[in-house]
């Protein structure tokens, strides 16, 4: 079963509130997908503890519903 978009991009935000998030499907099958996620609470993290956060944001469904998650993250500039 696909996980939608926009249900990682809701969960994301609402884990990461100040996040501008974008979602891209690498393989068009619902299953293979890229985070782009940009937060000024990133300020100060390391890049590990920016990933752990946006992975935290969907708890059990990485590795189940979500089978794969490209994860960049950025503070703004």
């Amino acid at each position: 079963m696909a996980m939608p978009a926009a249900e990682i991009e809701a969960l994301i935000r609402a884990a990461i509130p100040d996040a501008d998030v974008t979602i891209t499907d690498l393989a068009g099958d619902g299953d293979h997908y890229a985070a782009h996620v940009v937060a000024p609470s990133f300020a100060g993290l390391s890049r590990v503890a920016r990933h752990k956060a946006v992975y935290g944001a969907l708890g059990e469904r990485m590795g189940g519903v979500l089978h794969a998650l490209q994860v960049t993250t950025a503070v703004p500039t």
